[in-house]
């Protein structure tokens, strides 16, 4: 079986051309090259749905311990304490579990008045508007301002957080992320924020993580340290912000090229949570996932060695022809919505419910609003960063 050179097929997550239409590349690899090597950056790719699926699965086989993001794997840097998204099991399943508490299903129902209050907020002022950005409108500050909500974070904070967290993703078109290492999931800017909570408790994220008690490694029944809470609560801020204004633009965008079925949402709401998931598969805010390789794996006949690191490639894997019919096709209507975009296993994203909740309230709002809408293809801008896939500039045009 090729894997590569042999085939002509190149990807490359870093290249711009590439990631303003990935489909025909990720089509190529599927069929061509379904673990792929590129010499360039030292990677390998898996791209087809069953191989992308167990491997999420496999921790043993694919580690998170170096990271789940590229970059940060190739440049061995050492990760703080915490990190849930670059852990395995046994520390894994401890923190998850302590998390989960945090992130109930509870806590993320009754923010659905708040996130919908400032929806309306947002797009009120823009109705006879004749267009406006949803990415700056609303895209970009949603997200943030709930997510400032669940932590504690004063709102006058808010845009210079998420932007301190964004910057921690940006990289230059073209080139791997400048990854350093007292960056890498910092907490450093929230140290004030969690010193006055440790004084004046309240009913957000930061006080639950400040008081929680779980039982660590050791066996021993203890709270959180001080730096274990600036950690998670700057993995919070940077997950909670990112993708969820990146799904946003992508249901304004994908809406607009199918109009029959915005007009089918608009007349029915209840296919909304539809929309939301077929969005997510169809063009999904994360592209892909890293994990560094503990030890051989066989595929096609094709060794990849241990100390490797693996790209995860979801975005190919939601369009693999041998697990959905006609997976190139936008359709709200198909019986089977299921994706990999959230992961898969112990891994799944513990934000899924609230990144779906938000997206659901921003269209149904949207609609309520703007029945119609197309946009502007002569400023539309990619945003510039090879761990998500979305939209920097979407100027919707409304009647």
């Amino acid at each position: 079986m090729a894997i590569a050179s042999d085939t002509g097929v190149y990807y490359d997550p870093y290249d711009v051309g590439i990631n303003a239409d990935p489909y025909p590349t990720y089509a190529r690899l599927r069929d061509e090259a379904p673990v792929y090597y590129n010499e360039t950056y030292d990677f390998w790719a898996l791209s087809r749905h069953a191989d992308v699926e167990k491997a999420l699965v496999n921790w043993q086989t694919f580690s998170s311990a170096r990271s789940d993001i590229l970059d940060i794997i190739k440049a061995g840097v050492e990760l703080p304490s915490g990190v849930i998204l670059f852990e395995d099991p046994p520390l894994h399943t401890m923190h998850r579990g302590l998390m989960s508490r945090v992130f109930t299903p509870r806590r993320m129902a009754e923010l659905e008045d708040q996130v919908r209050e400032f929806c309306c907020r947002c797009l009120d002022p823009l109705v006879g508007s004749g267009g406006f950005d949803i990415i700056a409108e609303l895209a970009t500050v949603m997200p943030m301002r709930v997510i400032g909500m669940l932590l504690g974070i004063p709102e006058d904070d808010q845009t210079m957080i998420r932007d301190r967290s964004d910057a921690n993703l940006r990289t230059e078109p073209g080139k791997p992320m400048d990854v350093q290492e007292d960056a890498v999931a910092s907490g450093d800017l929230f140290t004030d924020y969690i010193e006055w909570r440790s004084k004046h408790p309240s009913d957000d994220l930061m006080t639950a993580l400040l008081n929680a008690e779980f039982e660590d490694e050791t066996g021993t029944t203890r709270t959180l340290t001080r730096d274990e809470v600036l950690t998670y609560t700057a993995v919070l801020a940077g997950a909670g912000n990112e993708t969820t204004g990146r799904l946003i633009g992508w249901l304004a965008k994908v809406l607009a090229d199918h109009p029959d079925q915005r007009r089918d949402v608009h007349a029915d709401r209840s296919l909304l949570p539809r929309v939301i998931d077929e969005t997510l598969r169809f063009e999904p805010t994360g592209p892909h996932v890293a994990r560094y390789v503990a030890q051989d794996a066989e595929y096609y006949g094709t060794t990849v060695p241990e100390g490797s690191a693996m790209l995860l490639l979801v975005g190919a894997a939601n369009r693999d022809e041998r697990r959905y019919d006609e997976p190139d096709r936008f359709d709200i209507h198909r019986d089977d919505v299921q994706h990999l975009t959230f992961g898969y296993g112990l891994h799944y994203c513990l934000g899924a419910n609230l990144a779906r909740l938000e997206g659901r309230v921003a269209l149904d709002e949207l609609l309520n609003r703007f029945p119609e809408w197309d946009y502007d293809r002569d400023s539309m801008r990619l945003a510039p960063t090879s761990t998500v896939r979305g939209w920097e500039e979407l100027r919707l045009v409304v009647p």
